[in-house]
């Protein structure tokens, strides 16, 4: 890729967090240069890391491009418990209030671009345009409900239910992401998930 072209993508990478803010309030000119300057965008390659088991858990990152999955291992088993797209936030809810070590992993499960949390630039932009500070805690708020929401529901519905709602809500994703990973996040063997779809496309 040229010069122009690598520019050219940076650019929408930002307006893409920037478009992202501008659903909470509306910036001025000046609010959006300086929220652009404060970001740390990342690229990385497909099998990558954001985190490990036992790493500190403080970062929190905004996806602007590709695939990141989160699992955990149970005896030696990836069980996978979340998958995060274009315009998702990854934040732990534990991240900024606990001292806490992570206790699942963060892959990239496609080349994947991030805006990484960064602690020091966001308390300068809050004292530089401490209207910032109002906007993040609505998106925190909104990020953490979601959380809620999606956790509350995966305990209490069952494979098939999960499965429906995946379609539903996230249709893209079923066909980006392998069936095994699917049927470890729904809660059953690859063999079980086969039996729904077959079951579903009878229906």
């Amino acid at each position: 890729m040229n010069t122009f072209g690598i520019c050219f993508t940076i650019f929408n990478m930002e307006h893409k967090l920037i478009a992202y803010f501008s659903r909470f309030s509306s910036f001025t000119q000046e609010e959006a240069r300086a929220l652009k300057d404060s970001m740390l965008i990342k690229t990385l390659e497909k099998g990558s890391f954001l985190l490990k088991e036992g790493q500190a858990n403080k970062a929190s990152y905004f996806v602007l491009n590709g695939l990141v999955r989160q699992y955990r291992l149970i005896n030696g088993e990836e069980v996978t418990t979340a998958f995060y797209t274009e315009e998702q936030w990854i934040i732990s809810l534990t991240a900024f209030t606990e001292d806490t070590a992570a206790t699942d992993y963060l892959i990239c499960d496609e080349e994947t671009t991030v805006v990484i949390g960064n602690e020091e630039k966001a308390q300068k932009l809050f004292r530089d345009f401490p209207r910032f500070e109002t906007i993040s805690r609505a998106v925190m708020e909104t990020v953490f409900a979601e959380q809620q929401k999606t956790m509350m529901y995966h305990l209490t519905a069952g494979p098939e239910e999960k499965y429906r709602r995946l379609l539903e809500t996230r249709p893209g994703l079923v066909q980006r992401v392998p069936q095994y990973q699917l049927a470890s996040y729904i809660g059953v063997k690859p063999e079980s998930l086969s039996r729904i779809r077959k079951r579903m496309a009878r229906q």
